[in-house]
């Protein structure tokens, strides 16, 4: 299939597609005659995947990897598969959710607490604003 077909096909555009095949997250394509570059049906799947992966908070890195791994199933090590790159995002998933957290309740309490000007609350120590709890580690 063509790369017009493609793109169409796994819902992205052309600059996309160009930009993951020279990431090396999409193999390189035959040629045809006329010098169009030709893809297998499988790249429509590989697409999705990406997409999808892209969805669940993977960058286009572990994306590669996880791309590259998959292809190279018998040299699978201990933590480098799905399952456990799957586990460490969800592990930060859940960091952000907490500090999301923080802040919709900071957020809240200072909207209830009337806060105006930032300036002003910052140095009135009642006020909820700024909150310190997020970013400390």
């Amino acid at each position: 299939m063509r790369s017009s077909e493609l793109a169409a096909a796994a819902g992205v555009n052309l600059q996309t597609l160009r930009y993951y095949e020279r990431r090396g997250l999409l193999d390189e394509p035959a040629r045809s005659l006329g010098g169009h570059r030709m893809y297998p049906a499988e790249a429509v799947t590989t697409l999705r995947v990406i997409k999808a992966a892209q969805r669940l908070g993977f960058t286009l890195t572990e994306v590669s990897e996880l791309l590259d791994t998959a292809r190279h199933r018998h040299a699978l090590g201990e933590g480098a598969g799905l399952q456990a790159r799957a586990r460490e995002k969800l592990t930060d998933v859940e960091a952000k959710i907490a500090d999301l957290t923080v802040i919709a309740e900071t957020l809240r309490a200072g909207i209830t607490a009337g806060c105006t000007d930032l300036q002003t609350c910052a140095g009135d120590p009642d006020c909820p604003l700024p909150f310190p709890e997020i970013g400390q580690a």
